[in-house]
């Protein structure tokens, strides 16, 4: 199979169905408001959207819809083996092929302008999608996407901390800027970190942290125990379900981290709504 149409195919079920770990934790919030409903209006507020949330995704599966109108720029992450026969240039045209056919089959918003300041004309396809390469051991080839909606990017955040604020100051950064952001990135929302690297790579690493599966923890036990302790934190705000109160605000924390300089300790915050859309391409060795 082409890998563009691997690409296009995994695009347009990724706009319209959630994967089973998002669902999980999307009923996890149902489970804990639902049960908190008859002591909290604002558990009673937080249900009524989260029931909202489940009948947008059962009519979006059912019809072959997008479930936001905001169906999100291209974040695309290609890990590429250091001995994969496919020279970049090919693997770069076959995502935009691919990208431009899953806009067109899947109803896709145009949501891209050309340049950000000015004209800001649309592209009519929602090209470029944002790329970054990484070289990994291998011959293989995984691409990752993310369909990020700009409500909740809108919200993300960069700081950069002093070097011996350890666990509190980023706990507290973090915090603030959920805080900050309120009901604006259409919570229960997915929480991506990344500390250490430079300004720019601290972006990065929060956008690679939410391409986790969110069933899963960090390997580094500390650095889970991290996750539990901003996710706890949050859950504190009381922001809920469309920012109208409730038990859950954040539904997953995920942290990435890499070696930084001395004198700093860089953090991004990126966030993602409750529509966590993104896709998985593995390709190893057969015909792209």
């Amino acid at each position: 199979m082409k890998l563009s149409k691997r690409i296009s195919e995994e695009l347009q079920k990724a706009v319209v169905e959630l994967d089973e770990g998002v669902l999980e934790k999307i009923r996890e919030a149902h489970a804990i408001e639902s049960a908190a409903a008859e002591a909290s209006r604002g558990s009673q507020a937080s249900l009524a959207v989260l029931n909202a949330i489940l009948d947008n995704l059962a009519q979006a599966k059912a019809q072959s819809l997008p479930m936001c109108q905001d169906t999100g720029m291209f974040l695309v992450f290609v890990d590429v083996g250091k001995a994969c026969p496919l020279a970049l240039a090919e693997i770069e045209t076959e995502i935009l092929e691919g990208c431009a056919d899953a806009v067109k089959k899947a109803h896709f918003r145009r949501s891209v302008v050309i340049e950000p300041v000015y004209e800001r004309i649309n592209t009519q396809d929602n090209l470029p999608p944002v790329i970054w390469w990484n070289l990994v051991e291998g011959r293989g080839l995984t691409i990752q996407i993310l369909l990020k909606g700009f409500g909740s990017e809108n919200c993300s955040s960069v700081r950069m901390l002093n070097p011996t604020g350890g666990e509190e100051a980023i706990i507290n950064a973090v915090e603030e800027i959920v805080s900050e952001s309120g009901g604006k990135p259409c919570p229960p929302i997915f929480v991506g970190v990344g500390l250490g690297g430079s300004m720019d790579r601290a972006a990065y690493l929060s956008k690679r942290a939410l391409l986790r599966d969110v069933r899963v923890t960090h390997p580094e036990k500390r650095y889970a125990e991290l996750e539990e302790k901003i996710l706890a934190r949050l859950q504190r705000l009381g922001i809920g379900s469309g920012g109208l109160g409730g038990m859950i605000t954040a539904l997953h924390v995920a942290i990435a981290y890499e070696s930084t300089h001395i004198a700093g300790l860089p953090l991004a915050v990126s966030i993602n709504c409750w529509a966590d859309r993104k896709a998985t391409i593995v390709w190893e060795g057969d015909d792209a």
